[in-house]
């Protein structure tokens, strides 16, 4: 795995993503588009490294960036 350099917008969809939010729900409750969180979600990837969200969860729980 890469980075954990993730901004804090980033790190509010990791949260949101591991509470099993959709991206329409998360484009909601952050008051910003759901194209928006689909290009955050794909940045957390891309810097991350992980193949799908289920190994960017992994990683984000394993490196203690959630809990």
């Amino acid at each position: 795995m890469k980075s954990t350099d993730f901004s804090s917008r980033e790190k509010e969809v990791l949260q949101l993503i591991g509470q099993g939010l959709t991206n329409v729900e998360m484009a909601d409750k952050l008051f910003i588009s759901k194209r928006t969180v689909e290009g955050h979600r794909q940045s957390l990837i891309d810097k991350t490294g992980a193949r799908n969200t289920a190994v960017l969860m992994r990683f984000a729980y394993a490196n203690g960036i959630i809990d």
